[in-house]
C-alpha cells in the first residue's frame, strides 16, 4: 500500500513528527520533510507535493491549537484563508511561466534579510503595534502574493507571512505565527490541490506522515503558546537562516 519500504517510511514519519513540532513554532518543517523524501526516492516534484500533503495536517493541527488558544480568530479569517487558497493555485499553476531559477537566486538574500531583521529589531515581542496597511489591503495584496508564492516554490514562505504580520499588519510574534499557520493551511491546500493534477504524490506515505505532523505540531504550538516570543523569535530566525544556506548550497 505505501509507495516505500517499512524502514522508510518510520524514517519519513519521524521526520514528519520534527518537521510539525518546529513548523508550528516558527516555520520551515520542509526543511527536514524534502531532503528527506528525495533521500526516499522521490523526484522533486513528487518529493513537493507528498510534502503538501503531511505538511497540510501540520499547518491544520497548529492552526487550531492557537485558534483554541485565542490567538487567532477564525471565523473571522476565513476570507483571507480563501485568498491565500487560490493564490497558491495559481502559483502553482505558474510554475513553468515564471522565472523561478531566478527566484532562487533572490530567496537566500530575502531570507537572510529577514533572519537579520527579527534578530536585531528592538522591541518584538507578544504585544501588537501600530498597523501600516489596513486588513482590507493587506488581504487583497500581501496575502496572495505570499500565498502565490507557497504554490510556486515554497520554501520560505512562513517566514515571508512572519514578516508581513509584524511589519506591516502590526502583529506581535505570537500572534503573527498563529495568523501565519492559518495562511500556511490554506495555502498548502491550495497547492495541493494543483499538485494532484499536474503531479503523482505519494498518497499513503503523505497521509501517514501526516499522523507524525499532527502529533509534532500539537507538542510545537503548545510550546509557543506557553513561551511566545522567547522561543519563537530564535527558532525563526534559526530556520530563516538555515533555510537560505541550504537554497545557497544548492546553488553551487
Amino acid at each position: 500500500m505505501f509507495e516505500v519500504t517499512f524502514e522508510v517510511l518510520l524514517l519519513l514519519i519521524a521526520a514528519g513528527f520534527v518537521a510539525g513540532f518546529i513548523d508550528a513554532v516558527a516555520g520551515g518543517g520542509g526543511l527536514i520533510t524534502v531532503p528527506v523524501l528525495l533521500i526516499a526516492g522521490a523526484n522533486p516534484v513528487t518529493a513537493l507535493a507528498t510534502n503538501k500533503i503531511q505538511g497540510l495536517f501540520g499547518s491544520a493541527t497548529a492552526a487550531i491549537s492557537y485558534a483554541r488558544g485565542g490567538h487567532v480568530d477564525l471565523r473571522s479569517q476565513w476570507k483571507t484563508a480563501v485568498i491565500a487558497f487560490f493564490a497558491s493555485i495559481g502559483g502553482a499553476l505558474l510554475v513553468s511561466l515564471l522565472p523561478v531559477e531566478l527566484i532562487r537566486y533572490a530567496l537566500p538574500i530575502l531570507l537572510v534579510g529577514i533572519a537579520i531583521f527579527f534578530a536585531t529589531k528592538k522591541g518584538l515581542d507578544d504585544v501588537d503595534r501600530a498597523r501600516r496597511l489596513s486588513p482590507a489591503i493587506f488581504a487583497a495584496t500581501v496575502v496572495p502574493l505570499c500565498a502565490a508564492y507557497d504554490g510556486l516554490l515554497g520554501p520560505g514562505a512562513g517566514s515571508f507571512y512572519m514578516l508581513a504580520f509584524v511589519g506591516l499588519a502590526g502583529y506581535g510574534i505570537l500572534k503573527a505565527t498563529a495568523h501565519t499557520k492559518l495562511l500556511n493551511f490554506a495555502s498548502n491546500a491550495g497547492a495541493l490541490a494543483a499538485f494532484a493534477v499536474v503531479a503523482t504524490p505519494w498518497w499513503f506515505t503523505g497521509l501517514a506522515m501526516g499522523i507524525a505532523q499532527i502529533a509534532g505540531a500539537r507538542v510545537g504550538a503548545g510550546l509557543a503558546q506557553k513561551q511566545g516570543a522567547k522561543v519563537i523569535k530564535p527558532l525563526l530566525v534559526l530556520t530563516t537562516i538555515t533555510l537560505a544556506l541550504k537554497l545557497i548550497w544548492d546553488l553551487i
